[in-house]
């Protein structure tokens, strides 16, 4: 059973190459399907794809505009990793990301039959059976689940988040088809090759399959319920594990006030300022203290509850940082609060995103000129989501990548100061920044922290010493058995190996189709066999497979391009 699901899994590819590649030549990339040499997936022919033709009502839209409306067009998958790329400057332009940053995720909701079959599904009963109230229609619908309200027999209000049926197979199949598309730039496009697009892939099916998964979402929301337990400004809803799993997360209805809704918030009563000075603090206090931050805080997933009580919703996207990438984050933070570039050098060397054989003299004096650019500015006034977006913009030109956590943080922080800048007109992330940085360095060398890092340290030397020896054998041995291997990758010659392959062929085409005309050239003169309007039939017979195979071969020259 499992290869004809694999064969299944296969035909559903190749019929998704050729949907994707027909919306992107339809938005005027079919150059980029030429490069890759893949356009035989599809039926539309080469000829399309070379001449790029581009509906009119397209045309007078930018490249980027182009790019969003195909990711729309195809879907779900598509969708999400346009939103993936949009948090990430260090690959994209800045048109590319404020375009990205567009994509909608909203799609007509699927039917409450189809929703019912998912919690029966799930949870081995349908709704009604399960719950005192399940509403039919939905409070809101995106393009891997949609919510609904309702409240369990034990009497508390509820949301139900329920997975759209076939969306992972749409993702899946999606996937293969990006992982190989990826594996043909990184072979035909060095130039594109350079921002590592099969580890964009890893990475966004990483995140995907995350977010597909309801039973780790939850999970993630009692983390934070547990790190926030003891806070009086900020609230986790619950959610009820006997009412959830990977199709189906049933969380507590918390009843709130969006952020932006401003005009009703002041209408009852609460301070704007109080709130944007309690959203910063716990939104510092995710990335510093714990490591694992809300990456989608968009004024629709945060409501404030009687008291000011910040909420959370839908933890499907979340960023986490070890204690090392914290570390690093919070000596970078403390460089570039202090307007150090030396350190700011030294923090990009010790964490390896630096090579050696980089242009430092040039990064030296554009980091001298960013500083520069801030340095007459009132501390209080600079905006902290600015400042990291203009410093990752001078890593980003020269190639300095930083793992995508980082990038997640830097959207998140430049949503949260303009939330908070909304509410409070005087609102500075500086101001509140400051305090939690300068706290963390001193924790890292209170002699608790320093005996730790020593032990770790100790520890690992230890672990080295113990397998150098065998390390070192192993190695030798290799050697006297002639087992010592070095593996050389050629790029780029895959492409070559298929033209020469196109060529050859051309070649003994041509060579039939000479054989042909001479030796019915033969017949013709024997006048020997069976004859037709006095001219043997065999001569004739031959010149018309010749001429047939000779507009044949003159159709696929003139349709590749190349005379």
């Amino acid at each position: 059973m499992l290869p004809i699901l694999r064969i299944n899994r296969n035909i559903r590819t190749i019929r998704r190459y050729r949907t994707i590649l027909g919306v992107l030549i339809k938005y005027g990339f079919g150059h980029f399907v030429e490069q890759l040499n893949i356009d035989y997936y599809i039926e539309l022919g080469k000829r399309i794809v070379t001449f790029d033709k581009i509906p009119k009502e397209l045309e007078r839209l930018s490249q980027p505009q182009r790019l969003r409306l195909a990711m729309e067009e195809l879907g779900p998958t598509f969708i999400k990793l346009g939103q993936l790329l949009s948090t990430r400057p260090d690959v994209l332009g800045k048109d590319y990301i404020k375009e990205f940053s567009k994509l909608q995720d909203k799609v007509p909701a699927v039917s409450f039959d189809d929703v019912n079959a998912q919690v029966q599904r799930e949870l081995g009963y349908p709704a009604a059976q399960l719950f005192a109230e399940f509403s039919s229609e939905p409070l809101a619908a995106a393009s891997i689940a949609q919510v609904h309200r309702g409240r369990l027999k034990s009497g508390e209000e509820v949301v139900f988040k329920v997975r759209r049926p076939g969306v992972v197979r749409i993702v899946e199949t999606d996937i293969d088809v990006l992982m190989s598309l990826a594996l043909l730039i990184e072979q035909h496009i060095p130039a594109v090759a350079l921002y590592e697009p099969v580890g964009l892939v890893k990475e966004f099916r990483r995140s995907i399959m995350r977010e597909l998964n309801f039973t780790r979402e939850g999970r993630t929301v009692d983390r934070f319920a547990v790190n926030f337990a003891d806070s009086p400004t900020f609230y986790v809803p619950k959610i009820f594990w006997d009412y959830s799993g990977e199709m189906v997360l049933t969380m507590e209805y918390v009843p709130g006030i969006k952020i932006s809704e401003l005009e009703k918030l002041t209408a009852q009563g609460y301070d704007l300022k109080e709130i944007a000075r309690r959203g910063a603090d716990a939104f510092l206090k995710q990335v510093l203290d714990y490591g694992l931050f809300h990456a989608d805080p968009h004024p629709g997933n945060v409501f404030i509850l009687p008291g000011q009580i910040i909420c959370m919703l839908d933890f499907g996207i979340v960023g986490r940082l070890g204690q090392d990438l914290k570390n690093q984050l919070i000596d970078l933070l403390k460089a570039l609060l202090d307007r150090d570039v030396d350190r700011i050098i030294a923090q990009l060397l010790y964490s390896g995103e630096l090579t050696d054989n980089a242009d430092l003299k040039n990064l030296r004096r554009d980091l001298h000129d960013f500083i520069e650019d801030y340095y007459d500015i009132v501390l209080q006034d600079i905006k902290v989501g600015k400042l990291l977006a203009d410093f990752i913009e001078i890593l980003t030109h020269y190639r300095i990548h930083f793992p995508p956590d980082f990038m997640l943080l830097t959207k998140a922080l430049i949503v949260m100061e303009g939330v908070g800048r909304q509410l409070d007109p005087d609102f500075n992330m500086i101001s509140h920044m400051r305090p939690y940085v300068n706290k963390l360095v001193l924790e890292r060398f209170s002699p608790k922290n320093l005996a730790a890092e020593a032990g770790r340290i100790a520890q690992a030397y230890t672990s080295l010493a113990k397998n150098l020896p065998h390390d070192i054998k192993e190695f030798i041995n290799r050697l006297n058995r002639n087992q010592f291997k070095i593996d050389l990758e050629h790029r780029g010659l895959e492409r070559l190996v298929t033209d020469l392959d196109r060529s050859s062929n051309r070649v003994s085409f041509a060579v039939v189709i000479g054989s042909l005309i001479v030796g019915s050239s033969l017949v013709m003169q024997i006048n020997k066999g069976p004859m037709v309007f006095g001219f043997p039939l065999l001569g004739l017979l031959g010149y018309s497979i010749a001429a047939l195979l000779g507009l044949w071969l003159a159709v696929g020259i003139l349709r590749s391009g190349r005379l």
